[in-house]
């Protein structure tokens, strides 16, 4: 692996940034000055401003409930807050050097993010090949059309981009005026799908939780908690 994409890899910065820390020769490689390109080696240690980069070889899983607000980025070019400037997940990079998230939620979502010191994890989680379910709890506001929506386990194509069959349940209970509260279950996962899918139906999400993330479950986590998993739970 690069030495840029290890940094990266490693939740310190993104790696245009690593690459601006190895030019100004902040990076080590085994107690020596690396502001060249390098591949990095099994037995390499590296350090960044003389810190060096904990390799964990134990896969560690954790689930975080994400707040609204916040962006699933370890850095952001408008200075809003991160999930990585919440105080449980800067306290797991206290203890475990470095975390990355599996995946997105966008800044208005909230609810199941998945975090791990595994790279491999998060990629095989978040390839499209993996076919993950992945469950949102969705408040809606608008008049509901439930035979267009139905069709959606077919798969629907808007604007030119096809979105795989997606699976809807209402929730009558939760109902509140022209509020509707559903279960929406998706294989994919595209960049704001849920909201881009349900506006073709005129209907306006004012809220979105997900849920579960493949296996794993928000169970009763509450906003801001989180919990280590174990894999496959």
């Amino acid at each position: 692996m690069r030495l840029n994409k290890f940094i990266s890899h490693h939740g310190i910065c993104s790696r245009r940034d690593a690459d601006k820390l190895i030019e100004s020769g902040r990076v080590k490689v085994n107690n020596k000055v690396q502001n060249t390109p390098y591949i990095v080696l099994d037995s390499d240690i590296i350090m960044v401003d003389d810190k060096a980069i904990q390799r964990e070889t134990e896969l560690k899983i954790w689930a975080f409930y994400k707040p609204t607000g916040i962006i699933t980025s370890h850095k952001d070019e408008n200075n809003r807050p991160t999930v990585f400037d919440q105080p449980a997940v800067q306290k797991l990079r206290d203890q475990h050097g470095y975390i990355i998230s599996v995946g997105r939620l966008d800044y208005n979502s909230e609810g199941l993010l998945l975090l791990t010191n595994s790279p491999d994890f998060a990629h095989e989680y978040e390839k499209p090949s993996s076919h993950l379910k992945r469950t949102y709890r969705v408040r809606v506001f608008g008049d509901i059309n439930y035979k267009a929506l139905d069709a959606l386990k077919n798969g629907i194509t808007i604007e030119d981009i096809h979105y795989k069959p997606i699976h809807v349940e209402y929730d009558v209970k939760k109902n509140n005026g022209q509020n509707t509260w559903m279960l929406i279950t998706l294989t994919e996962g595209k960049n704001r799908e849920i909201r881009r899918v349900l506006n073709h139906f005129d209907l306006q999400v004012n809220r979105l939780i997900r849920v579960a993330y493949g296996p794993y479950s928000l169970g009763d986590l509450k906003v801001g908690e989180i919990k280590a998993l174990e894999k496959n739970e």
